[in-house]
C-alpha cells in the first residue's frame, strides 16, 4: 500500500485484518531458519550488543517489543503484537515523499539453547499486499564461548509488485538502510536499558 500522506490507524488496521488469514506470498516459509532459497537477494546484518545475561535479557525484551523497527522513518503497526506464530503486523515506512505499508506474518519463533549459545528470535514472512516477497529473521544470540551477545538479521527477498520492480534500486537502498539503522537502534536501546540506574 502506497500513500502520499500517512495512512490512518484505521486504514492500517483494516489492511492487517484483510491480510491476516491469507497465505504467505512465497513458498519457502521458515527458510531463514534452515536453508536459504535460490532466486532471492540475501541480506545479512550482525552487530555485537555487549556481554552477559543482562545484555541478553535486554535484547530479548527489545525484540519482543519490536524496537528494531523503531527507526523514525520506519515503525511497526502495532508494537503490542505478541511475538508468536500467526501474529500479523504491518511495517510502515516514510521515504521519498510518500508512505508505504507492508503486511507480514510471524512464521516461527526461536527460543532455545545448546552447548554453543542461547537464542531468542523469530522470522516473519510477506503477505500478498506486501510489495516484496520473502522472509526476515531477527535473532538474539548469547554465545557461551566468550559471553558475547549478538543481534543478527537475515533476510531473503525479491520484488513482487510492479512498483517494487520499477524502483528496485531504491528498494535495495532502503533495505540496506533498514539493516544499518536497525542494528544501531538495537545497540542503543539494549545498552541504555542495561546501564539505566535502578
Amino acid at each position: 500500500m502506497f500513500a502520499l500522506t500517512k495512512p490512518s490507524a484505521e486504514r492500517i488496521q483494516r489492511l492487517i485484518h484483510e491480510q491476516q488469514n491469507l497465505t504467505l506470498s512465497y513458498s519457502q516459509a521458515g527458510a531463514t531458519n534452515s536453508a536459504l532459497p535460490a532466486g532471492y537477494n540475501i541480506d545479512h546484518n550482525r552487530i555485537q550488543l555487549g556481554h552477559g545475561e543482562p545484555v541478553f535479557n535486554s535484547a530479548v525484551a527489545a525484540v519482543k517489543s519490536w524496537k528494531m523497527h523503531d527507526l523514525g522513518w520506519v515503525e511497526l503497526c502495532w508494537p503490542n503484537a505478541p511475538v508468536e506464530v500467526g501474529s500479523t503486523v504491518a511495517v510502515l515506512a516514510r521515504h521519498f515523499g510518500f508512505w508505504s505499508c507492508h503486511p507480514a506474518k510471524v512464521v516461527y519463533v526461536i527460543d532455545d539453547a545448546d552447548e554453543h549459545a542461547r537464542r531468542f528470535g523469530f522470522g516473519y514472512g510477506t503477505l500478498p499486499a506486501h510489495d516484496e516477497e520473502g522472509e526476515e529473521r531477527f535473532l538474539i544470540e548469547w554465545r557461551r564461548d566468550d559471553d558475547s551477545v549478538w543481534y543478527d538479521i537475515l533476510a531473503f527477498s525479491r520484488p513482487a509488485s510492479i512498483w517494487a520492480k520499477i524502483g528496485y534500486p531504491l528498494v535495495r537502498m532502503l533495505q540496506r538502510r533498514f539493516g544499518q539503522d536497525s542494528k544501531q537502534v538495537m545497540f542503543n536501546t539494549v545498552n541504555r536499558n542495561v546501564t539505566k540506574p535502578s
